[in-house]
């Protein structure tokens, strides 16, 4: 991840700067691994699919994202999960140049991955999102197949 990309997840997700006064990977990283605020699943919920309130459950099970809400942290896997997302969006984000674009490109079933939603198949698994981050480099290059 580039240091644009990582300042880009990092401000989607609330990570706030490391010593050096600008937000590295290797910060990102740190903060995965203690665990993300419960606020930065609403608000990259809100940036990625506004109008679809169940993909937040699809990133922390409804359940453990209620208890999480009284520690105020999510785990590291979930963080992860999280984390995972953003950097989709914000590649996405990137290509297509605008936020509106890339939710639309998001939120469509897309043939060239089975049918399914990029972004949920993105939060399912790191397969998946290895899989929607590969179509975005490809469509970015201008070689989709």
């Amino acid at each position: 991840m580039s240091a644009a990309q990582a300042r880009s997840v990092a401000a989607l997700l609330g990570v706030r700067r490391g010593k050096s006064g600008h937000v590295s990977p290797f910060d990102l990283a740190d903060a995965v691994a203690k665990g993300l605020s419960v606020d930065a699943v609403d608000r990259l919920c809100a940036q990625v699919a506004p109008a679809d309130p169940s993909l937040r459950y699809r990133i922390v099970p409804k359940a453990t994202l209620a208890r999480r809400q009284r520690t105020r942290r999510l785990s590291s896997d979930e963080s992860e999960r999280l984390a995972r997302l953003a950097r989709i969006w914000a590649f996405a984000v990137d290509v297509w140049g605008s936020e509106a674009a890339a939710r639309q490109f998001l939120a469509k079933p897309h043939a060239l991955l089975a049918g399914r939603i990029p972004r949920d198949f993105a939060a399912e698994t790191e397969i998946g999102a290895r899989e929607v981050e590969g179509l975005i480099g490809r469509l970015k290059y201008g070689s989709a197949v």
